[in-house]
């Protein structure tokens, strides 16, 4: 497996140029308003990196009242459950809206989502993928209010959408549904999807085929996958049976044991916390429930490197699609919503 590219190969990444006061200022405003305590004078102590959420109610607190009309909205609007995988969540990108300030805590809310060993190698994806302006492209939204219980951030663009919710939103890893992707070097990616940051989660689930005996391949590859129809494209069903491919709770031990792995990998960009509430999620809803799939009619090469995957469950959907690029749907709650 070809990892992520860690923060020591990032070297000459464009996080490093931004200007380090403005992000301090704000944080340390943020802070204080919250009623943080700061050390005595005498042996320097080490910063403590705010988490995500505190930015987040440091840069609300930050919006101007125009600010707010344009980017603030009740935490029951619909655009906050929204996903794609390529959209602006509202039409102020980050670069054009946003102070200095505000921009350096939007990019470390965006950071602080991801696992120090990955969070660089995403930004640079996300960079990448938004073209000339890169990360400024984007857009957030906030939904309600700091201190209510019930407030969340919402961060989209091409080929990401994250959320920053606090455990405001109950019931949801990642606080509803996200989205990532990258086109690393063309639309059209070759069948080794050069570049790709995320092409090392098709090799590790197209180990788990490996693995299948003949008659455990004729269940779980099948002919085409779903289609992508923006948050429908990860709608829970609620189903324990008949779901696409082949049911985990049929497969032997040690590839149950390599489907847990695979999960991990490909959660291994995310925060510790996350990772942990939504495998938490996945068990409490059934990791034998769960359903593997495979798509060869969308075999990029026709190599039999599988660029489709997905995995399914009453309450969770991961949906991996290679072909032409890669494009990644997750969606995981603790028990579905049947409307």
């Amino acid at each position: 497996m070809k990892p992520l590219p860690s923060a020591s190969e990032c070297a000459c990444w464009e996080l490093e140029q931004i200007n380090r006061r403005h992000f301090l200022k704000a944080g340390a405003a943020g802070l204080a308003a919250m009623g943080a305590s700061l050390p005595v004078m005498g042996t320097a102590a080490p910063i403590k990196k705010a988490e995500s959420e505190t930015l987040v109610t440091t840069l609300h607190k930050s919006l101007t009242e125009e600010q707010k009309k344009l980017v603030a909205f009740p935490f029951d609007h619909p655009l906050r459950s929204k996903v794609d995988n390529s959209w602006l969540i509202t039409k102020q990108t980050i670069s054009e809206f946003y102070t200095p300030d505000q921009q350096a805590m939007i990019r470390e809310i965006f950071m602080g989502l991801h696992s120090s060993e990955y969070a660089e190698s995403v930004m640079k994806q996300v960079e990448h993928d938004n073209g000339n302006g890169g990360f400024g492209k984007c857009s957030i939204a906030l939904f309600g209010t700091p201190g209510t219980g019930k407030f969340e951030f919402v961060l989209s663009g091409r080929h990401v959408t994250r959320r920053c919710d606090g455990d405001s939103v109950e019931g949801e890893a990642f606080g509803g549904p996200i989205f990532y992707g990258h086109a690393a070097e063309a639309d059209e990616e070759k069948p080794d999807h050069p570049g790709n940051a995320y092409w090392y989660q098709a090799k590790r689930a197209n180990e788990v085929f490996q693995m299948l005996d003949g008659k455990q391949r004729e269940v779980a590859l099948l002919g085409q996958s779903r289609a992508e129809k923006g948050t429908d494209t990860v709608k829970l069903t609620g189903k324990k049976e008949g779901l696409p491919g082949i049911p985990i709770g049929t497969l032997s031990r040690d590839q149950k044991e390599h489907v847990r792995k695979v999960m991990s990998d490909v959660l291994a960009p995310f925060r510790k916390r996350d990772v942990d509430e939504a495998l938490k999620m996945v068990d409490g809803a059934g990791f034998e429930n769960l359903h593997m799939a495979f798509y060869k009619n969308e075999d990029v090469g026709n190599d039999g490197v599988w660029d489709v995957w997905q995995i399914e469950g009453p309450a969770m959907l991961w949906y991996f699609r290679g072909d032409p690029h890669v494009h990644t749907w997750v969606h995981i709650r603790d028990k579905a919503e049947i409307a």
